[in-house]
C-alpha cells in the first residue's frame, strides 16, 4: 500500500463578469478520494492539462458547475436592482405628499424611525447577530448617505423644484455611484461602460442648466449634495452586502441611526405644523417602508450580485420612471425637455449593461489545493 500526497497552490489575477458570483476556489485535487468514477491516473491526467493550460483553465475545469451558474446570477441580480430602482422612483412623488402633512425635517425624521422600527423588529424576529466591530464604519456610512443625508437634501430640494426637474437632476446618481465604486471596490469597468456613463451624464447637466436658466438654483445645490453621500452610501452598502445579507446592511445601518431620527423628531415635531390627511400619511409609510427598507434592501442584493458600477447604470432609468408617477399622481405639468432628457438616459443603459458585463475586478486570487490521498495497492 503506498500513499501519495499532493498540493498545489496558485496565484492568478482574476478577471470576472460578475464579482459576486465569482465561484469559491477549488481544485481537482479537493475532491474525496472514491468520489469519482474515473481512474486516479485519468484524473490526475485532467489535472495536468488543466494547470498546464493556465490557472483560468484549471478553475474552470475544476468547477464547471460554478461557471454555468453565473448568467443566472447576474439575471436575478439585475431583477433585483431593477426593483429597487421601482421603489427609488416613488421616492420623490410620496415624500411631495407627504410635506402636504409634515414639515421636511419632520418628515425626513419620522421616515427615519418608521423605517428604523421596522428594521429593528426583522433582526430581533430573526435574532440576528449584531454585525463585527469592522463593519460599523461602513454602516455608519450607509446610514449617514442614504437613510439621513439623502432624504433630507432632497427634502429640502423638493420645496423649490418641482418632482420631474429633481428627478433628472439625481439622474446623476449612476455616474456618480459608478465613479466612487470603481475608486472603492477595485472595479474596472470598460471604456464603453464609461463612455456610455459620461453620455447620460451630460445629458442630465444639460437639463438642469436649460431649466434654470443657466444658473443652479438652491434645489440643485441640494440635490448635487444628495448625489454625493447618497453614491457614497450605495457604495458602501454595495461592498457590505457582499459579505453580509442586504436586509441586515439597511436593518443595522437604520438601527444606527435611530437615536438621531428620534431627537430629530422631538425637535421638528413641535416647530412645524402638522396637518394630517391621506396624502400626508401615505407618503410618509412608502418612503418609510417602501423606499428606505424595502428598496434598499433588494437594491443591495442586486448591486452585490452584479457589481457596484453595473448596478448603478440601471438607475438611468429612475428619472422616466419617476416622471410617469409625477403626472399620474400629482398632476405635474413637464417640460417638453424633461421627457426627452429622461429617454436620452434612458437609452444609456442598454450600453453600460451590455459593457458591464465586461467589468474587471482586479483582486488577487490564491487558490490553495486541499491535500489530495490517492491509495494504491
Amino acid at each position: 500500500m503506498r500513499a501519495e500526497n499532493s498540493a498545489t497552490r496558485t496565484s492568478a489575477i482574476a478577471v470576472v463578469a460578475d464579482p459576486a458570483a465569482t465561484p469559491h476556489p477549488t481544485s481537482a485535487a479537493s475532491s474525496p478520494a472514491g468520489s469519482s468514477t474515473a481512474s486516479p491516473a485519468a484524473s490526475s491526467a485532467a489535472t495536468s492539462a488543466a494547470s498546464s493550460a493556465g490557472p483560468s483553465a484549471a478553475s474552470s475545469a475544476a468547477s464547471p458547475a460554478a461557471s454555468s451558474a453565473t448568467p443566472s446570477v447576474g439575471r436575478s441580480g439585475t431583477v433585483l436592482a431593477g426593483l429597487g430602482v421601482v421603489a427609488f422612483s416613488l421616492t420623490f412623488p410620496a415624500t411631495a405628499w407627504g410635506l402636504e402633512s409634515f414639515g421636511p425635517w419632520s418628515l425626513v425624521a419620522l421616515r427615519s424611525v418608521l423605517a428604523a422600527l421596522v428594521a429593528g423588529g426583522v433582526l430581533l424576529a430573526a435574532r440576528v447577530p449584531l454585525p463585527a466591530r469592522r463593519h460599523w464604519a461602513g454602516l455608519a456610512v450607509v446610514g449617514g448617505g442614504v437613510v439621513v443625508g439623502f432624504p433630507l437634501l432632497t427634502t429640502l430640494a423638493l420645496q423649490t423644484s418641482t418632482t420631474s426637474h429633481a428627478a433628472v437632476v439625481v439622474g446623476l446618481l449612476p455616474l456618480t455611484t459608478a465613479v466612487l465604486g470603481s475608486l472603492r471596490t477595485g472595479e474596472r469597468p470598460s471604456r464603453t461602460f464609461w463612455i456610455a456613463a459620461l453620455a447620460g451624464a451630460a445629458v442630465v447637466i444639460a437639463f438642469t442648466v436649460q431649466q434654470s436658466g443657466g444658473a443652479l438654483t438652491t434645489g440643485d445645490l441640494y440635490l448635487f449634495g444628495a448625489l454625493l453621500v447618497c453614491a457614497a452610501g450605495y457604495t458602501e452598502g454595495g461592498r457590505l452586502a457582499r459579505v453580509m445579507p442586504g436586509w441586515q446592511v439597511i436593518g443595522w445601518a437604520l438601527v444606527l441611526c435611530l437615536p438621531l431620527a428620534v431627537a430629530g423628531s422631538l425637535i421638528a415635531l413641535p416647530l412645524e405644523p402638522v396637518h394630517l390627511n391621506a396624502h400626508g400619511v401615505l407618503g410618509l409609510v412608502w418612503v418609510a417602508a417602501g423606499s428606505t427598507f424595502l428598496g434598499l434592501y433588494i437594491w443591495y442584493r442586486g448591486m452585490a450580485a452584479i457589481g457596484v458600477a453595473r448596478a448603478s447604470q440601471l438607475q438611468l432609468a429612475q428619472p422616466l420612471l419617476t416622471l410617469v408617477w409625477s403626472f399620474l399622481l400629482l398632476g405635474e405639468e413637464l417640460s417638453a425637455a424633461a421627457p426627452v432628457a429622461a429617454v436620452a438616459v434612458l437609452v444609456c443603459i442598454a450600453a453600460t449593461q451590455r459593457a458591464g458585463r465586461g467589468t474587471v475586478r482586479r483582486s488577487r486570487t490564491v487558490r490553495s489545493g486541499r491535500e489530495a490521498r490517492t491509495v494504491r495497492s
